[in-house]
């Protein structure tokens, strides 16, 4: 009989021990995948046809894969990424305007005739916490709009919102500014509420505001506007979920102020103060090159409001130190989710 020995069986076992320890896994973990940054031109793709001005007066042109800190850049908000622009109360800004904004402006040119075409599903974010209650302008910011490039350079559409400190429910509204004929220092803007107050609705002192609007907007709540400019008419659809969808048009080719019995009760009673009561040209912005801008464009400054009770809001600015503004809530804060920009369409049944 042969005798076995444990010498096979020992061998067996040290190569399973063996292959055991090469199966295990290393210690050393895998690297992490480098994260990747989402610019909002990966957000919104219609960047290459808009330049910027940041409120810290920084202007680029080239907007594909770019941004710039506390300014414009992509936050998402557990559900969704959103293109951020944030503006101070008070920085560098445009030479035609006292008011700080982080705005795209449209490269492409068109007149009321030929038209064009604007969206955007917006939420606002931040208003500055201070300002003057009897001021029009105080505690609000515009969040898409068109401007001319011709003439007076005015703007025949701002779209604002606007809360007053301490309530939870802010307003919409729009605004025309008349084309002035002759001397610009008359000019005014007509405003029209969408949910909410219009622009007139003020405080009868610094600190005294008027009530909680109820049909009104909260900050962080979702809302959505298209600007459709075609053959001279301009048709404004505003949309939000729980509130009724609300629609608008306005010829921008014949005035409706072109005689002073057509100023409205509202620009007698909120401009008297400060003497604008112009009218406008008859063709109003016939023929004028226009461009839409979209973005925070802040209507909040520290200027004193006792020299210019509709658009001076007497807001804290902390001697420009924007760190210190962002710190204290003086600065706008506007997010766009999508935007769409184009050639005017033909309104349903038109």
């Amino acid at each position: 009989m042969i005798q076995q020995t444990g010498l096979p069986l020992l061998a067996i076992l040290a190569c399973l021990g063996l292959l055991s320890s090469c199966a295990e896994p290393s210690s050393q973990s895998e690297p992490e995948p480098a994260q990747t940054t989402v610019y909002p031109s990966d957000v919104i793709p219609f960047m290459d046809q808009w330049k910027i001005l940041c409120g810290d007066g920084t202007k680029e042109k080239n907007l594909i894969d770019y941004e710039l800190d506390n300014f414009f850049y992509v936050e998402n908000d557990g559900e969704s990424d959103w293109v951020v622009y944030k503006t101070p109360n008070s920085g560098i800004t445009s030479k035609t305007s006292s008011n700080t904004r982080t705005e795209l402006g449209q490269i492409d040119r068109w007149t009321p005739e030929i038209g064009g075409k604007l969206t955007g599903t917006v939420k606002v974010m931040h208003v500055s916490t201070t300002g003057d209650a009897r001021v029009a302008a105080s505690y609000s910011v515009v969040v898409g709009q068109i401007h001319s490039e011709e003439g007076h350079e005015n703007e025949p559409l701002k779209i604002f919102y606007k809360k007053f400190p301490g309530q939870e429910k802010g307003s919409v509204f729009w605004n025309y500014e008349i084309n002035t004929e002759g001397d610009n220092s008359k000019r005014w803007d007509y405003s029209t509420a969408v949910w909410g107050y219009d622009m007139s609705v003020i405080g009868t002192a610094p600190d005294s505001f008027p009530a909680e609007p109820a049909d009104g907007i909260a900050l962080g709540e979702t809302f959505s506007y298209e600007i459709n400019v075609h053959e001279g008419i301009m048709y404004l659809t505003f949309t939000s979920e729980g509130h009724e969808t609300m629609t608008f048009t306005k010829n921008l080719l014949e005035s409706e102020f072109a005689e002073d019995a057509d100023i409205p009760q509202q620009i007698r009673t909120l401009y008297a103060p400060i003497g604008r009561d112009g009218i406008e040209r008859a063709q109003a912005y016939a023929g004028e090159k226009q461009f839409f801008k979209q973005g925070a464009y802040n209507q909040s400054n520290g200027k004193a409001p006792a020299d210019n009770i509709v658009w001076h809001t007497g807001s804290e600015i902390y001697g420009g130190d924007i760190a210190e503004q962002y710190a204290n809530g003086s600065y706008a804060e506007v997010w766009v989710r999508e935007a769409t920009v184009g050639p005017s369409t033909a309104p349903e049944g038109k």
